[in-house]
């Protein structure tokens, strides 16, 4: 029989394609989140579950008995952890402490993933790499970076084998148009559709940034928690950093409409940091990881599939 796995926020985008790729390779995956119901139709047993509340997170953990845990509940936006710091602290700090407490009561100690943010990290000019400072300028970012403070000293003072990522962005199939990438293959598949020019709305595309496909990061994830070294955090990222606008031109030019791009300044943070690049050779010098799918492919899917739903 193959392993058992449980993962925290299976119903996010991340966690059906984490389902799926543990599935491949012969887990049995649990799961657990707030809705009542199941999304992933790969998960066995589901619970649902606050990850802020300890007894309810310990009941989910003692009932999957699981070989592994991924936590990928989290309140996960840089702009909504402005607005409720306080919730940012108690999911994405207490909710981790909640998983690593139920993970130690068992009698045999599952191993743990816990998934943070290049967030952590202080700007810099160049590729971030793991022995880079972690002063985050942010609620959510210094929320992660906690998180890790925690796990390091678990597996120190408990013995708990947990592994942290410092993960940078990510789309694919699945991911919500309330996100960058998603909302231009949108807008311009509705464009397209449409049989006429039309505007796109976009915010800021001078900045640069390091975009995976969520397929490969959850390759990443199973490797990390199958093989990474406890009490370690590993960069996933693609180590390739393109400005908004570039990556722009490519989702237009899926579209054979006239188009019109149009700056909403309200899409545009006060600060921003001009460039983000993942330093990833950690993650593939000790486990061999490597990305497989370039960004244009995955753009070229995504709008494909919402040309395809219009």
């Amino acid at each position: 029989m193959g392993k058992r796995a449980l993962i925290f926020g299976v119903n996010g985008f991340v966690g059906a394609h984490l389902a799926r790729e543990l599935v491949s390779h012969g887990y049995e995956v649990c799961g657990s989140d707030l809705r009542d119901d199941c999304a992933p139709p790969e998960v066995g047993l589901y619970a649902s579950c606050d990850l802020a509340d300890p007894e309810g997170v310990a009941k989910v953990v003692a009932d999957a008995k699981p070989d592994c845990i991924v936590n990928l509940a989290a309140i996960s936006s840089v702009g909504q952890s402005w607005r409720m710091p306080a919730l940012t602290m108690r999911v994405n700090v207490e909710g981790a402490l909640n998983v690593m407490e139920a993970a130690r009561a068992l009698d045999a100690m599952p191993r743990v993933l816990l998934v943070g943010s290049s967030e952590e990290y202080a700007p810099k000019d160049g590729p971030l790499n793991e022995g880079d400072p972690t002063v985050s300028n942010n609620p959510y970012g210094i929320s992660k970076a906690t998180q890790e403070r925690f796990a390091a000293l678990y597996a120190e003072r408990y013995g708990l084998e947990v592994c942290l990522t410092r993960s940078f962005n990510h789309t694919g199939p699945g991911q919500t148009p309330n996100f960058v990438l998603p909302s231009w293959c949108r807008q311009a598949a509705a464009i397209e559709r449409s049989g006429k020019p039309g505007k796109m709305i976009v915010g800021n595309l001078k900045v640069a940034r390091d975009f995976s496909d969520v397929r490969d990061v959850v390759r990443a994830y199973r490797l990390i928690l199958e093989g990474g070294r406890a009490g370690e955090a590993y960069n996933v990222g693609s180590g390739r950093a393109l400005p908004l606008g570039e990556l722009l031109e490519i989702v237009i030019g899926f579209c054979d409409q006239e188009i019109e791009v149009r700056i909403d300044p309200e899409l545009i943070r006060p600060t921003d940091t001009p460039c983000v690049c993942c330093d990833a050779s950690k993650l593939h010098e000790q486990l061999g990881w490597a990305p497989e799918r370039s960004i244009e492919d995955t753009l070229r899917e995504i709008y494909g599939l919402e040309l395809a739903v219009g």
